[in-house]
């Protein structure tokens, strides 16, 4: 089943994040995660509000955590950890 990764996320060195951010792309589009949205707008109902919001779908849930513990992808993170506040998931899709 498809899986959706979701991350909120709240930068606080806007450099880093965009070495993150070179580098996070092409690493979920080699394991077949495409981006749906990208820090568009918004409406927090509910939690603690993140200014950045990205989602990409997988082909499913292992697949999204195969991505995450890639080292393509820890090598991005690297520049993350230290330039953001962030919560990420991955949610199995009915569809």
């Amino acid at each position: 089943m498809p899986a959706l990764w979701i991350a909120h996320v709240t930068v606080t060195d806007e450099e880093a994040y965009g070495r993150y951010a070179a580098l996070a792309g092409p690493a979920v589009a080699a394991h077949g995660g495409r981006f749906i949205a990208r820090g568009g707008r918004f409406v927090q109902l509910e939690g603690k509000e993140r200014p950045r919001n990205v989602v990409a779908r997988f082909d499913s849930v292992e697949a999204a955590e195969a991505c995450y513990h890639s080292p393509e992808y820890q090598e991005a993170l690297s520049h993350a950890r230290q330039a953001s506040e962030r919560e990420l998931l991955i949610v199995e899709t009915s569809e």
